[in-house]
């Protein structure tokens, strides 16, 4: 019975067996060290890893040889175990916003009663969000960090869309994103930069057969020899801190730039001119354009002449709003009805 309930130690009895709380409670503390060391041995094998990367930048320098190739592979397997989750990642710090769901979580629904949701908050349907998701995607894919999984590209992508779509400001609008606000300003930014890496030459005045379509579409509709329409649009912005503000107060007493646009009978987007301040009127806006300049040089209108209603004759014009006066390239609606 003595040694039933105690342990034998050189043929002696010492003390009682331990229970199985006791006996578990060990296994859990020895289970807690194990997991120590091993992130103890990882950290070290990380640092190793650090060092022989800034011993090599530091013989590069001196011409010393070094085996570059098994350095890079082990980097590399680091790199490879921290995307796939293998090492745990730390506590998010306190200065780190969490993300929530929001806008963004509504419009990654795939079902089609989502159509009209995309279209009132992006100004597009489903498809044509995914296509430039897509095509943006090599441009925005985020670097994955020790700290949390960066954002994915279409989620950077809907909110630079539902930024320029709504006119929020980036205080309501990252909220609803899940995002901050420091790091909408730097989205949208990065959204701009891949849009004009991906598809530079997207905005173009049309040639050959896209021409052709152009001015067949206009002239359809009673508009011979028409190129497309023209108007400008004020982008409001704050006052600006380092040039006179009257220069860029408009006719409703806001601040903003004026941009002028040409478009198609589709709103195909021909030509963008953006930059002078919201007081220059429209027309001085066309005569300060690269557009008038490649009008003034014959490098636009060269079709054959054609003659217009009261004996109007041209070979090409652009449909214009009462802000344009008469011309022989700008073609206004008659008795001032805009």
């Amino acid at each position: 019975m003595e040694e039933a309930s105690g342990m034998v130690i050189d043929g002696i009895v010492r003390g009682r067996a331990l229970t199985i709380d006791e006996r578990t409670a060990i296994a859990a503390a020895v289970n807690v060290v194990l997991y120590r060391c091993q992130l103890e041995r990882t950290a070290g094998k990380m640092k190793a890893a650090a060092r022989a990367r800034r011993k090599v930048t530091a013989l590069a320098s001196s011409s010393e040889g070094l085996d570059l190739g098994a350095l890079s592979n082990a980097v590399l397997q680091v790199c490879y175990a921290l995307g796939c989750g293998a090492f745990p990642r730390a506590t998010p710090r306190w200065w780190m916003k969490w993300r929530t769901g929001g806008t963004w979580e509504d419009l990654r629904q795939s079902d089609d009663a989502t159509d009209d949701y995309f279209r009132y908050k992006l100004r597009m349907s489903p498809r044509v969000f995914r296509e430039i998701a897509e095509t943006l995607s090599p441009y925005l894919q985020r670097r994955v960090t020790f700290y949390r999984v960066p954002l994915q590209p279409d989620h950077i992508v809907a909110y630079a869309l539902y930024r320029w779509a709504s006119g929020e400001t980036y205080e309501s609008g990252t909220c609803s994103f899940g995002i901050g606000r420091a790091y909408g300003i730097t989205a949208v930014r990065d959204v701009t930069a891949a849009l004009l890496d991906a598809d530079p030459d997207k905005i173009s005045w049309p040639t050959g057969l896209d021409k052709v379509v152009v001015l067949r579409a206009f002239a359809d509709k009673g508009f011979p020899n028409c190129h497309g329409c023209i108007d400008c649009t004020h982008i409001y912005v704050d006052k600006p801190a380092n040039a006179n503000g009257e220069d860029y107060c408009d006719r409703k007493r806001q601040f903003s730039v004026q941009v002028q646009v040409v478009v198609d009978m589709n709103l195909r987007v021909l030509d963008v001119f953006v930059g002078y301040p919201g007081s220059v009127h429209d027309m001085r806006m066309l005569h300060l354009s690269s557009l008038w300049e490649r009008v003034e040089s014959g490098q636009l209108f060269t079709d054959p002449h054609v003659m217009l209603a009261f004996g109007v004759r041209t070979n090409g014009y652009l449909l214009g709003d009462n802000d344009y006066p008469q011309s022989e390239r700008i073609v206004v609606p008659y008795g001032g009805l805009a």
